[in-house]
């Protein structure tokens, strides 16, 4: 893809400014990475690091009945959320495959849904196409921006800065406030394994917010972090990346998402499917994986058992978290998922020994 037909996010400038290697990602220009992947990832892991997820989409819901018909689209609840709270959720089509996860907030007076850059038209057409009376639909993607600052010194970090008591917001609630006296929806979710902040603004402002925290952030070692060090991040906490733990042909129960699956619910779509599959209960399912040696297994790779495929490599990096080890998720046979089972990856016509192991590989200290 030609880089003149892919949108900016309103900090497409500053990346620039800081030299970040750019590619495309979901139709976007993004930064991959600044000073370098690696002391990105130790940044977030030991002080704080800053993102811009502005290329996320962003959609607005409100009037009657929202909760409802939110809860007919995907498999976790919706009606059930409290005031400010933020639940992660998926879009389930018929046959209970993943349409793009989510993190839905339930603000004052509305619904925000922010799905995947690489989906977000889909996700744009079918609630459109399914929105019932009463209710109305606002794209905001192209007037906001998103900036994430993860790490164990975030809160330290932008407590000065804010107006609202952030130690207060507990994990995946979010609040109204100010930052460096912007205006902000203020969320405390992430998707790198630590505590951290998400900041939503107005586009307009998201420059000076962007600046003010780079400066600022210099008293705790912050350091702008990548989509590289990002996507290294969440494999080590184990959290499902879209078109590869997820997609729509890998349904939550594949991707160990079975607490997200809310079957009490009176029915959402793909519930039958879903329904179905557990009771059969021999479907394949994802699996983190320790690789033996230094060679990383990457998505697409052959996995074996025994001389018997059994599946495929969904994810896979060395992870700085557990001293270079090479990780990786698979999707793989039921029969040889649990931790403990030896496998084989087909690296380059060559088998590599793995083991299972639980999820996830990384856990933060709290």
């Amino acid at each position: 893809m030609a880089t003149e037909n892919l949108a900016r996010t309103a900090l497409g400038a500053a990346h620039e400014r800081l030299g970040a290697k750019l590619s495309p990602f979901g139709g976007f220009l993004m930064p991959i990475q600044y000073s370098g992947i690696l002391d990105e990832h130790r940044a977030v892991r030991s002080a704080a690091g800053m993102f811009d997820l502005s290329h996320m989409g962003q959609f607005v819901a409100s009037g009657s009945g929202v909760d409802v018909w939110l809860d007919g689209l995907t498999c976790n609840a919706v009606a059930s959320m409290q005031p400010n709270q933020a639940r992660y959720n998926v879009f389930t089509n018929d046959r209970g495959g993943a349409r793009d996860d989510t993190i839905i907030y339930r603000m004052a007076g509305s619904f925000l849904i922010v799905v995947n850059a690489s989906n977000s038209q889909k996700m744009w057409r079918l609630l459109e196409s399914s929105k019932p009376a009463g209710v109305a639909l606002v794209n905001r993607t192209a007037e906001s921006a998103l900036v994430a600052i993860q790490g164990p010194r975030s809160l330290e970090l932008l407590q000065p800065l804010a107006d609202a008591d952030l130690g207060a917001i507990k994990y995946y609630f979010a609040a109204q406030g100010k930052v460096a006296g912007i205006t902000a929806e203020l969320a405390r979710t992430g998707y790198t394994g630590e505590d951290g902040f998400e900041l939503f603004v107005r586009a307009e402002h998201a420059q000076a917010l962007w600046d003010r925290l780079l400066s600022e952030g210099k008293r705790v070692g912050l350091l702008p972090a990548g989509l590289g060090a990002r996507d290294v991040l969440r494999l080590e906490a184990g959290m499902p990346l879209y078109g590869h733990e997820l997609d729509e042909d890998i349904t939550p129960l594949q991707a160990r998402l079975d607490w997200a699956v809310k079957f009490a619910k009176p029915d959402f779509i793909g519930k039958a499917a879903l329904a179905e599959q557990r009771a059969a209960g021999d479907y394949r399912r994802i699996a983190g994986m320790v690789m033996e040696g230094k060679a990383p297994a990457r998505a697409g790779y052959g996995v074996y058992f025994g001389g018997r495929n059994v599946g495929e490599v969904r994810s896979g990096a060395p992870a700085p978290a557990l001293g270079g080890r090479c990780i990786a998720t698979a999707l793989v046979a039921r029969d040889v998922s649990a931790p403990g089972s030896r496998l084989e990856v087909d690296i380059r016509g060559q088998r590599h020994g793995a083991t299972v192991v639980p999820l996830p590989f990384y856990k933060r200290t709290k």
